[in-house]
C-alpha cells in the first residue's frame, strides 16, 4: 500500500513480516555461537578464553592416590561443544607429575577409551601452553555419557605445585575453534 507524502513522491510501509526477519537477523549478527572472553580463574595465575560463559563447581579428588585435593572447573556449552578448564593444587611441585599422569589416563576413561593408551602416540598431540613448562596435549575418538560418538582434545600442564586441564569435547571439533581455545592459554 502506497500513502502520498510531501513533494509527491510515494514511499512504502515497511511489511511486518519484513521487519521482524530483519530484526531477528540484526539480532543473530550480536549473538554469535562463539563469544570468546577472557577467564582467570581465581587461586590461579592461568589466563584462559572461553566461547562461553562458564559455570564454575568444584570437588575433592584424588589424582595420584595420595590425599584428595579440591578440583576447580570451569565449563561452558555451544555450538554443540562443550569447554572446560580445571585446576588443582597439589601442595606440593612433587606431585604434579604423577598427578598429570593420573588426570591423562581419567580423561581417556571419561570417553570411554582404555587409559592405557595415554602413552600410545595416537592419542598425542603437540600442544603448548604459554609459560607452562610442562605441557601434555591428549586427542581421542570414544563416546559420550549418553553412548554416542565424541571428541576429545584436552592438555594437560603444570606450573610449580598447580595442574591444569583444559578441553574441547564434541562430536566434530573445528580445528579453528580449538585452536582459539587453546592459544589463548597461558601462565605468566
Amino acid at each position: 500500500m502506497s500513502v502520498p507524502v510531501t513533494g509527491g513522491a510515494l514511499r512504502r510501509r515497511p511489511h511486518p513480516i519484513g521487519f521482524a526477519i530483519s530484526a531477528l537477523l540484526a539480532l543473530g549478527a550480536c549473538t554469535p555461537t562463539f563469544n570468546w572472553r577472557e577467564l582467570r580463574p581465581e587461586g590461579t595465575p592461568l589466563q584462559a578464553l572461553m566461547p562461553c560463559k562458564p559455570e564454575s563447581a568444584a570437588r575433592a579428588v584424588s589424582f595420584d592416590g595420595a590425599a584428595p585435593v579440591e578440583l576447580h572447573m570451569h565449563s561452558c556449552d555451544t555450538g554443540g561443544l562443550t569447554f572446560a578448564v580445571a585446576w588443582a593444587d597439589m601442595g606440593d611441585a612433587v606431585r604434579a607429575p604423577a598427578a598429570l599422569d593420573g588426570w591423562r589416563r581419567a580423561s581417556l576413561g571419561a570417553v570411554r577409551v582404555d587409559p592405557d593408551q595415554a602413552d600410545d602416540p595416537a592419542t598425542r598431540w603437540n600442544a603448548t601452553v604459554r609459560g607452562a613448562p610442562v605441557a601434555s596435549g591428549l586427542t581421542a575418538q570414544g563416546r559420550d555419557h549418553s553412548d554416542q560418538p565424541v571428541q576429545m582434545r584436552a592438555v594437560h600442564f603444570s606450573s610449580g605445585s598447580q595442574v591444569y586441564q583444559a578441553a574441547v569435547y564434541g562430536p566434530a571439533l573445528a580445528e579453528e575453534v580449538t585452536a582459539a581455545f587453546f592459544d589463548g592459554l597461558r601462565l605468566p
